[in-house]
């Protein structure tokens, strides 16, 4: 039986690591290479780095990335501003092992399939993030809600070759009261590729509930920055419910 990773999902903002709630209000987190060192020691399994500045179409930053892979020393995913497979490419080269896409995915569905097709689909994450309107799940993509169902668009990318699926309710995004279970229920036992859910941890028995609601894998920010608990917490409490984690 596979391992239930602990994954901190931290963003790249003006060159340094920060966490946001519902995708704004903005808080650093702390120096790209001090921060990664810090999650090396702390025992989380991967790490995914998001470099939002990229995503609102400027320049993928590069330097800051390749400073970021010489320090990691775990499985890392970096995303934000993909618009190629040149870009990927630099960005594997740089140390990383996967690479998230987003926005360009949903221009572009068939760019996961190239994408899968050169690198391999282990390789390739897809991020889905969702936001309630009128008590219906939308698509959220940089400020805009989409008339798109989330699973749908989760199984379709899973066709054309997504190794994994990062889902992050914007709505429950860095308030640490949870995870939006209602939102995962729906994509329970529905896909046969891992699915990370991001925004709510706040507490151990948080990634219980998600788990037990079809979650694969534990992404966060403020339960690694702002609270008591360790990863060590979080991985106690799942081995404590019948989950399988990497202990050292």
């Amino acid at each position: 039986m596979l391992k239930t990773r602990i994954i901190p999902c931290v963003l790249l903002k003006n060159s340094q690591l920060v966490k946001s709630i519902e995708f704004k209000d903005y808080r650093t987190i702390g120096h790209l290479t001090s921060t990664v060192r810090i999650y090396n020691a702390r025992n989380v399994d991967e790490l995914i780095i998001l470099d939002i500045d990229a995503s609102k179409n400027s320049q993928i930053d590069f330097d800051s990335l390749k400073d970021l892979a010489k320090e990691c020393f775990m499985p890392l995913t970096i995303g934000g501003g993909i618009r190629s497979i040149e870009d990927i490419q630099k960005i594997l080269n740089l140390g990383a092992d996967k690479i998230s896409i987003n926005s360009k995915a949903l221009k572009e569905p068939h760019f996961i399939t190239q994408a899968a097709n050169r690198f391999g689909s282990q390789c390739i994450v897809c991020s889905i993030d969702v936001k309630r309107k009128n008590n219906k799940f939308h698509i959220y993509d940089r400020g805009n809600l989409l008339d798109i169902d989330p699973l749908e668009l989760a199984l379709n990318y899973e066709k054309l070759g997504a190794g994994e699926i990062l889902l992050t309710s914007v709505d429950f995004e860095g308030k640490a009261q949870g995870y939006d279970l209602e939102l995962l229920k729906i994509f329970q036992n529905k896909l046969k590729i891992p699915l990370i859910i991001n925004g709510g941890l706040g507490k151990p028995h948080d990634g219980v509930k998600a788990l037990n609601c079809g979650a694969d894998a534990l992404a966060g920010a403020y339960i690694f920055h702002f609270s008591q608990y360790t990863p060590k917490d979080i991985k106690d409490e799942l081995a404590q419910n019948g989950f399988f984690v990497r202990i050292i």
